[in-house]
């Protein structure tokens, strides 16, 4: 389990670096894709939810330290993300398509109710999506477009990410 949870960490970090740098190039509205998130998802779908934990906080604290969020805030939030996807672990068959875009969907809609019940507990310091501008449907739609061809470049590492596999 240390080694798939200190790949998913590693595989992590690469996606965090690349979506602060390069990727922030392509937002629309200030929204890009958060690959972060959807190898979150991919992780704690294959492995349960101890790993999916794992992997969100130490995801989440990455970003933090990269981000001008407040500390601890998306190691919280990619901490329950990670537990809630890993509950999904045996109960639904991963297809090809369908599911990984469902299962990033309701990730990415999820963090924007963590975020704005976060900003309704801390108003100032926590900062939620704004109601009256696109931003978080463009996220969603990057997520949900992202998610199949995410899921199919993470299942060629699936040694390395996915505990019990050769």
């Amino acid at each position: 389990m240390i080694k798939n949870v200190l790949w998913t960490s590693f595989f992590a970090l690469a996606a965090v670096i690349l979506q602060s740098t390069l990727l922030m190039r392509l937002t629309i509205y200030r929204a890009g894709p958060d690959i972060a998130l959807v190898i979150l998802i991919f992780s704690a779908y294959y492995n349960g939810s101890m790993t999916g934990q794992l992997v969100g906080f130490s995801s989440g604290i990455l970003l933090d330290f990269l981000s001008a969020a407040p500390l601890g805030l998306n190691a919280l939030i990619r901490t329950v993300i990670g537990a809630v996807s890993g509950l999904v672990k045996g109960f639904l068959i991963l297809d090809a398509v369908f599911l990984p875009m469902l299962l990033c969907m309701v990730g990415t809609l999820f963090k924007a109710l963590l975020l704005l019940l976060l900003h309704i507990l801390f108003s100032e310091e926590v900062y939620a999506y704004p109601l009256t501008e696109p931003t978080l449907m463009v996220e969603l739609a990057f997520n949900t477009f992202l998610a199949p061809f995410l899921f199919a470049l993470l299942n060629q590492f699936k040694s390395l990410l996915v505990k019990g596999e050769k």
